[in-house]
């Protein structure tokens, strides 16, 4: 159960990074009409909201 939190938690922190570099790179597009669909910042919240409980479970099984 520890090593599976582990990972639910390194999981969640790289798709935090990966929403927060979607993100920035949706608000420094050239074409200003070319929004997209995917709600990054929201994908970078429950994404971190996922890797601080994971790592809270792990560490409190250790």
């Amino acid at each position: 159960m520890q090593v599976s939190m582990l990972s639910v938690g390194v999981g969640a922190a790289m798709l935090f990074c990966f929403a927060e570099v979607a993100n920035w790179r949706r608000n420094n597009r050239r074409d200003v009409d070319d929004v997209g669909f995917m709600p990054w910042r929201g994908i970078a919240l429950a994404a971190a909201a996922v890797a601080l409980f994971a790592t809270a479970f792990w560490l409190g099984g250790l």
